[in-house]
């Protein structure tokens, strides 16, 4: 299994608050007002103004829509920590990632004894879209 930009643990309070408030802002008539908010948090700086990441992000969001929205942020609220389950091999995200840093990461890569963990630079949550030749590189070697 590959875990890219992802995190075992539960929400903390400060983060359940986060998303509850981002969750009444989209209930209020307010869901394109969500995206800018949260798009610091999802790309690497330098990406912010770029189309092709911050506007395929923005598009995205635009066809998901405010009802999916909110499911996706109550499931997320409602996540039981998971890091006594792991059994994945290869953990990835950028070494920007705001919404799940490399030191939690590196925390999950501790306890797996054959995980390989792997920081993609310059880049922010979604690796995929970011630096997508870096993520399939490091795809296609860990399959290899």
């Amino acid at each position: 299994m590959a875990l890219v930009g992802t995190n075992a643990r539960a929400d903390s309070d400060e983060q359940r608050k986060v998303r509850s408030d981002l969750v009444k802002l989209a209930g209020v008539g307010k869901f394109k007002g969500v995206t800018p908010r949260l798009l610091p948090n999802l790309i690497h700086p330098s990406r912010l103004e770029d189309p092709s990441v911050a506007g395929v992000v923005t598009e995205m969001a635009e066809r998901v829509g405010q009802e999916a929205f909110t499911r996706q942020q109550e499931a997320i609220m409602a996540r039981k920590d998971g890091r006594g389950d792991l059994e994945a091999t290869l953990i990835m995200t950028g070494q920007q990632d705001v919404l799940c840093p490399p030191k939690v990461q590196d925390e999950m890569a501790e306890r797996l004894p054959n995980a390989k963990l792997v920081l993609v630079e310059d880049c922010g949550h979604l690796a995929p879209l970011e630096r997508p030749e870096a993520t399939t590189a490091v795809v296609r070697y860990w399959l290899g």
